[in-house]
C-alpha cells in the first residue's frame, strides 16, 4: 500500500486561559487519529500552536500587569504541559505571534488585495470613551432587542438565540468599565467573501465535510455571503495591517494562517511547506469544534484560494462536551480544568471514555461521572487489562516466564482476532471511534471466555505444558488487542510491550506470534477507578 502523507491540525487554543476537559475532546480525538496513522505506516505530522492575538488577551494582560507577550507565553507553556500529561503528542507546537506568521499573514492579505478581495469603507461601531477603544461584540452587554432579556452579549442572545449587531442592543454597557458607549465611525478593511463563493462551493461539494455539515453551510450561501471585517482599531494586540498606522488584522485572519506558519517553523523548509500546502501529494486534515465551522469552511478556504494555496482535504467536526447531561458549569463544579483532573484520575481513562463516545458525527458527547467509572472499570480493567493480569503470574511462576505455542483451538482464536484488523483500521480512519472500541472490547470478551473455559490456573497443576499453551494464546491475544488500543491508551500499551519483552507494539507485527518467548515480571498497569476519585475533581 502506498504511504500517505498527512498534515494534521487541531484548532489553536486561545492563550488567555487554562485548558479544561471540554477542550480535550478535540485534542484526544486528533491525537488518536494521528497515532493510528503513524502506527499503520503513513507519514503523518501533527502541528498546533497557541492562538495569541485579540482584545481579550490585551485587556487580561493589562489587568495582570504584564505584557501580552508575557501572558501568552505563560499560557502557551501551561497548555503544552497539560497536553503532554494527557499524552497529546504534537510534532510541533508554535505560536501565532511569530515572525513567520506575521510575514505569511501579510502575504495572504496582499494576495487577496491583488485579486480584488479587499474592500475598505467606513463603519459605525460602539466606542467607549472611558476605555479609549472600540468594543468588540463580547465586550458589550445590554438588553436583547428581540426578547428584551437583560445582560446579553453584543452578538447574540443566550435566551432567544437572536443574532444582531452590538449597536442594536438596548442600553449597551462596556464589559470592561461599565461605560455607556457611543457610536463612532472608523475605516475598516473587509474580505469580500462573495468573490470566492464558487470555489468554496466546489470544495465543499468534493466531500471535505459530512453531508449534514454541507447542508448547514448551504444556509449561509442562500442568505448570501457577507463581507468579513478583518481589521481592528488601535489599541489591539496583533499584527499591523501593511500600509496603515492604527489598523490591525482581526485575530481570525492570522490564526488559521498559523497552521501554515507552524508547518514552516516545524519543518524549517519552505519548499516542503509549499509541497504540503500548495501541492497534490499531501493531505491536510483539520479537526475543529462545531462552534468555529464558519471560519474553517467559509473564510479559511476563501483565504487559501486568494493566496493560491491548496484546499484542505478534510475538515473533521465534533460537538461539545456536557457533564452529567448539562453544559459545563462553574457553579456546579463541572467546569473542570485539565490540571484538576490530573491530580486525581489517570489521564488515559478520560482518553478511553471520550473515544468510546465519539463518532464521525457532530453530536455533543456527555461525560456522565457514574458511567465513566463503570465503563473504565468494565472495559479497560475488566475486559482488557484483566487478560494480562490473569495469565502473567501463571507464566512467571509456573512456566519459567516462557511462552510456548498455541494449540489448534488457540490458533483459531488468534486468527479470529487478526481477521478484524482491517475493520479496526476502517473504523479508526473514519473516526468511528465508538464502534471501534465496541469491536475491540468484543474481542476482549472472547479472549476472557476462552480463559474462563480453559482454566489455566487449575490446568497448570495437572498439565503444565497444556497450561503454558493456553497462556501463550491468551498473552498473544493480549498483545493483539493492546496493539489495536495503542492509539487510545499509549502509556498502558507501552507498559504492556515492556511486560512482553517487546520494543513496541507494531501493526506490522500483528500476525507474528510470540512463541518460545520469554516475558518479564508483570507490573501493575492501572488502578481500579472509584467514584470518590472522580468526585474529587468536582469542586463546588
Amino acid at each position: 500500500m502506498t504511504e500517505r502523507k498527512l498534515l494534521v491540525t487541531s484548532a489553536l487554543p486561545y492563550a488567555n486561559g487554562s485548558i479544561h476537559i471540554g477542550h480535550l475532546v478535540e485534542y484526544v480525538q486528533t491525537d488518536v487519529w494521528v497515532r493510528f496513522q503513524k502506527m499503520i505506516g503513513n507519514r503523518c505530522h501533527y502541528v498546533c500552536a497557541s492562538d495569541t492575538h485579540g482584545t481579550p488577551i490585551m485587556i487580561n494582560a493589562k489587568k495582570q500587569g504584564v505584557t501580552p507577550e508575557e501572558l501568552v507565553e505563560r499560557f502557551r507553556a501551561e497548555h503544552q504541559e497539560d497536553f503532554k500529561n494527557f499524552h497529546i503528542d504534537f510534532d510541533y507546537y508554535g505560536s501565532t505571534n511569530s515572525e513567520s506568521n506575521r510575514v505569511l499573514s501579510e502575504s495572504f492579505y496582499e494576495a487577496a488585495k491583488r485579486k480584488g478581495g479587499i474592500a475598505i469603507r467606513d463603519v459605525a461601531q460602539l466606542y467607549s470613551e472611558v476605555d479609549g477603544m472600540f468594543l468588540p461584540d463580547r465586550f458589550v452587554k445590554g438588553t436583547c432587542p428581540t426578547c428584551k432579556e437583560v445582560d446579553q452579549y453584543g452578538d447574540s442572545c443566550e435566551k432567544c438565540g437572536a443574532t444582531y449587531n452590538p449597536q442594536d442592543l438596548i442600553s449597551p454597557k462596556s464589559v470592561v468599565s461599565g461605560d455607556t458607549p457611543i457610536l463612532k465611525e472608523s475605516v475598516h478593511h473587509f474580505f469580500t467573501l462573495s468573490k470566492f463563493e464558487s470555489v468554496i462551493k466546489a470544495w465543499l461539494d468534493a466531500g471535505v465535510v459530512r453531508e449534514e455539515v454541507r447542508k448547514k453551510l448551504g444556509e449561509w450561501f442562500e442568505e448570501g455571503l457577507k463581507d468579513w471585517d478583518i481589521s481592528r482599531d488601535d489599541p489591539y494586540f496583533g499584527f499591523k495591517i501593511p500600509g496603515t498606522d492604527n489598523k490591525y488584522f482581526y485575530v481570525w485572519l492570522d490564526a488559521p494562517v498559523g497552521y501554515i506558519s507552524s508547518t514552516l517553523d516545524w519543518s524549517k523548509d519552505a519548499t516542503l511547506t509549499d509541497e504540503i500546502w500548495k501541492g497534490d501529494d499531501w493531505e491536510v486534515h483539520h479537526f475543529i469544534g462545531k462552534d468555529i465551522l464558519y471560519f474553517h469552511c467559509l473564510f479559511w478556504p476563501a483565504m487559501l484560494a486568494a493566496a493560491e494555496y491548496a484546499m484542505p482535504t478534510k475538515v473533521n467536526i465534533h460537538g461539545f462536551l456536557t457533564v452529567n447531561g448539562e453544559k459545563m458549569s462553574k457553579s456546579r463544579g463541572t467546569f473542570i480544568m485539565a490540571k484538576t483532573y490530573l491530580e486525581h484520575v489517570d489521564p488515559e481513562f478520560l482518553r478511553y471514555y471520550y473515544i468510546s463516545k465519539l463518532s464521525s458525527h457532530i453530536e455533543d458527547i456527555d461525560l456522565n461521572l457514574e458511567d465513566f467509572v463503570f465503563k473504565v472499570n468494565s472495559d479497560v480493567l475488566g475486559k482488557f487489562i484483566n487478560i494480562g493480569s490473569r495469565l502473567a503470574s501463571i507464566v512467571y511462576k509456573k512456566c519459567d516466564s516462557t511462552l510456548t505455542r498455541s494449540d489448534t483451538e488457540g490458533v483459531a482464536l488468534l486468527d479470529e482476532l487478526l481477521a478484524e484488523a482491517e475493520n479496526v483500521k476502517v473504523l479508526y480512519e473514519a473516526l468511528e471511534y465508538s464502534k471501534c472500541m465496541k469491536l475491540i472490547m468484543g474481542l476482549a470478551d472472547k479472549v476472557n471466555k476462552y480463559i474462563d473455559a480453559t482454566t489455566p490456573w487449575a490446568l497448570v497443576k495437572e498439565d503444565k505444558e497444556a497450561a503454558a499453551s493456553v497462556c501463550t494464546t491468551g498473552l498473544n491475544a493480549f498483545r493483539i488487542i493492546a496493539t489495536y488500543l495503542s492509539p487510545v491508551l499509549p502509556r498502558i500499551t507501552h507498559d504492556i510491550a515492556i511486560f512482553l519483552s517487546l520494543e513496541s507494539l507494531k501493526w506490522t507485527d500483528l500476525g507474528t506470534h510470540l512463541n518460545e518467548h520469554v516475558i518479564q515480571k508483570y507490573a501493575h498497569l492501572a488502578k481500579r477507578l472509584e467514584l470518590e476519585d472522580v468526585q474529587k475533581v468536582i469542586q463546588v
